[in-house]
């Protein structure tokens, strides 16, 4: 009962910001709920203040007793959601399959997988020495173990 209407709050709450989308909700066996948001222009400390808000002002402590922590995605984090790939066109990945990894471009997504480009040195058809060449490749999310925006500085 207590998880569903935590749950239940979090998507009222998300709905009032179609910006914003749910990564991950656990709930802990003391009631530790822990909440991962991401938007689509990134996630400020007031977005996470308005969804631990809307969860903490409808449950009634007395009733249930529980702690709250509403965090963005971090940086660092691996993307799941095909929303994550979408607001990360044009930024350079680190994709893991299971038999290859590409750092390459985003060029698209979509609800099926994402588009990679990349460029590459390779030996000339002809003759000695290499030449760069553009390389491209599909993946289906289904296929991706860990994808995660490379930070550049």
């Amino acid at each position: 009962m207590f998880n569903t209407t935590v749950k239940n709050l979090i998507n009222e709450a998300l709905e009032e910001r179609a910006d914003l989308f749910l990564i991950d909700l656990t709930i802990g066996g003391d009631n530790a709920i822990n909440v991962i948001i991401d938007g689509d222009n990134g996630v400020t400390v007031e977005d996470c203040i308005l969804i631990s808000r809307a969860v903490e002002h409808n449950l009634d402590r007395e009733e249930q007793d529980f702690s709250i922590e509403v965090a963005s995605a971090g940086a660092a984090a691996s993307l799941t959601l095909p929303r994550q790939f979408k607001k990360n066109i044009g930024r350079t990945l680190e994709v893991k399959t299971q038999t290859e990894t590409f750092e390459a471009n985003l060029v698209s997504a979509d609800e099926n997988g994402i588009s990679l480009e990349w460029k590459a040195r390779e030996p000339k058809p002809v003759g000695k020495g290499k030449v760069t060449v553009q390389k491209q490749t599909n993946i289906a999310y289904n296929d991706i173990v860990e994808a995660k925006v490379k930070i550049k500085f």
